[in-house]
């Protein structure tokens, strides 16, 4: 693609997927403007005519990263299979966006949260809406779980789900900062026997 003008064969969409991919490599404070149009192929002018600003395209690829990982994770959770495998299998989705996958290692998502919530209410929101989302579903699961005598009756489903995305989210934080596949497994097995049992 030309760095000069609007290229041909733009699409909005596939530019919003290299950005995002741009932002997650770099951060939003270690991207500049140039690094984005260097992995687009837009020109500067291009790329402020289309979304007007950084945080705009910033937030228009977290936005992105959000809704293509609800719909992986909802899938995972809804798939068939007992309670404890899709679970397991949710655990080690993670594991592999975090030390196996091609793309930028860890969660867009986690990185954003820490990074610009604090400061950007918009990133908040997204990634605040995600959460829920999951949370809702965990609980879904979480009560599928109770119903069919899976899970021990110790703890509410709400409780439950507590428990799963705090884990979760602590486990995506070390992989992500540690590295280290061999704490990630011992968390993912404590957690699971936390809910089932050993």
């Amino acid at each position: 693609m030309s760095k000069r003008g609007r290229p041909r064969d733009f699409e909005h969409t596939s530019i919003v997927d290299i950005a995002m991919k741009t932002f997650w490599t770099k951060g939003y404070e270690g991207c500049s403007t140039q690094d984005l149009c260097n992995d687009t192929g837009l020109g500067k002018g291009s790329l402020y005519n289309t979304f007007g600003s950084k945080q705009e395209l910033y937030k228009q690829a977290v936005e992105r990263y959000h809704e293509t990982g609800i719909k992986e994770q909802t899938a995972i959770l809804e798939s068939t299979g007992s309670v404890k495998e899709r679970l397991r299998y949710f655990l080690n989705w993670g594991m592999v966006e975090d030390f196996e996958s091609t793309s930028p290692k860890g969660c867009l998502l986690i990185n954003a949260g820490l990074e610009r919530a604090n400061e950007d209410p918009i990133v908040e929101g997204i990634v605040s809406r995600h959460i829920e989302l999951l949370k809702a579903a965990m609980e879904k699961i979480m009560e599928e779980g109770l119903r069919t005598g899976e899970i021990p009756r110790q703890r509410s489903a709400v409780d439950l789900a507590s428990l799963f995305l705090s884990s979760y989210y602590g486990f995506r934080v070390l992989n992500t900062s540690t590295q280290n596949r061999t704490l990630a497994e011992q968390i993912m097995n404590g957690t699971m026997e936390s809910i089932f049992g050993a």
